[in-house]
């Protein structure tokens, strides 16, 4: 499985200049690359290097292989930008997004992200330095650091690209790295995990992680993002942008912290882990004006992704289950129906009376269907007709 480990770097004030006039250079190659590939309608990799590779090295100053990742990245984005349309991310082909997005070559910021490849970065994990190529030539004695763990995973499995990133004058490289998948053992039995807005996880062992404090956060953030959007200055533009990453951060730590707690417990107990699936609930679900914020800023779909790959990691079983009916259907007696659930939070069964918190019946629905889910994969292939 692939994992990205990011380490801070350390570079002297003559590094960072270098490291600065590198990205700058080469996100300006990048936009004359986008623009042409853009123009004359060549956005594959070998048409685009063939056209444009010996006039982005004289052009930018460039060496012969970061030049070539110059081309590899806008030939990247146009890939990302057409997945894009094509999944409906974009809106529809009238919208004016999508005019917008597919009528203009696409562009780099002076300080987007760089990939390098082995021949422009060496790692000396022992000396905790890299060596990388510059404009002002090779670099070498780069010293960086990083968490202990981290840096433990970086020294074992790095493989592939890493990515110079700047922000806020700080300097960081994101390196890929391929770690072996240990065999998945098979469950003794399922948690299952019940995603909502109100509690952001509920597990079928009644476990709650209430996500108020998540909403109180974000609801203070929206306030705050008005008053400085009403000011319609520069520094306060400037503190929207740094306050939607602080914002993003701190939703990605808690889903870390709710993820790492019930892979721990799936792995200590032998259990798989289980969730909804809930790919385009976006488009399936219809709310009123006053809650449509608080759903495109759920953070379901991350959270999802977290239990995924640490599940993965630790060698539990992961599962995505249909998600119809969860929050309706009785786990004892199996009756669906609407009047079941008569508010957000309470669960009764109009048939055999069954009661609970409607979390925690959807959590446990989870899992019953995870068993069967679970049973069906494993029945040999002849016995499943």
């Amino acid at each position: 499985m692939k994992l990205v480990v990011q380490v801070k770097l350390l570079p002297s004030s003559e590094q960072a200049a270098a490291l600065e006039a590198t990205l700058r250079a080469c996100n300006r190659a990048a936009g004359y690359v986008a623009t042409i590939a853009f123009e004359r309608g060549v956005k594959d990799r070998n048409g685009l290097q063939k056209l444009l590779y010996a006039e982005v090295k004289a052009r930018f100053g460039l060496s012969a292989q970061p030049a070539v990742r110059v081309v590899k990245k806008v030939v990247d984005a146009y890939a990302a930008l057409t997945a894009q349309a094509r999944a409906g991310l974009l809106g529809k082909t009238t919208s004016k997004r999508y005019r917008t997005a597919m009528s203009t070559p696409v562009a780099f910021r002076p300080q987007a992200a760089q990939p390098f490849d082995d021949r422009c970065l060496s790692w000396q994990t022992d000396a905790r330095t890299v060596s990388i190529w510059t404009v002002d030539g090779r670099m070498r004695g780069v010293r960086y650091t990083g968490a202990a763990d981290q840096l433990k995973v970086l020294d074992q499995y790095r493989k592939g690209e890493s990515d110079l990133v700047q922000r806020r004058g700080k300097w960081f490289l994101i390196a890929t790295c391929e770690i072996p998948e240990p065999v998945v053992a098979d469950p003794v039995d399922f948690i299952g995990v019940d995603r909502g807005i109100v509690n952001l996880a509920t597990t079928s062992d009644g476990t709650n992680y209430q996500g108020r404090g998540l909403r109180r956060y974000r609801a203070w953030c929206a306030r705050k993002r008005t008053e400085l959007q009403k000011k319609q200055t520069r520094s306060a533009t400037r503190r929207l942008a740094r306050r939607a990453q602080k914002e993003q951060r701190h939703a990605t730590h808690i889903n870390h912290r709710i993820s790492k707690e019930i892979v721990s417990v799936a792995q200590r107990t032998g259990r798989g882990i289980a969730v909804e699936e809930l790919d385009g609930i976006r488009d399936r679900v219809r709310l009123r004006r006053d809650q449509r914020a608080t759903l495109s800023s759920w953070p379901f779909h991350q959270l999802g992704q977290h239990l995924a790959y640490k599940a993965t990691q630790a060698g539990v079983a992961f599962l995505e289950v249909d998600a119809r009916h969860t929050s309706q259907r009785c786990p004892r007696c199996g009756h669906t129906e609407k009047a079941n659930r008569p508010d957000r939070d309470h669960f009764c069964c109009r048939r055999c009376g069954l009661a609970g918190p409607s979390d925690h019946v959807a959590g446990v629905n989870v899992r019953n269907r995870a068993r069967s889910a679970w049973a069906f994969v494993t029945m040999p292939v002849h016995s499943r007709t």
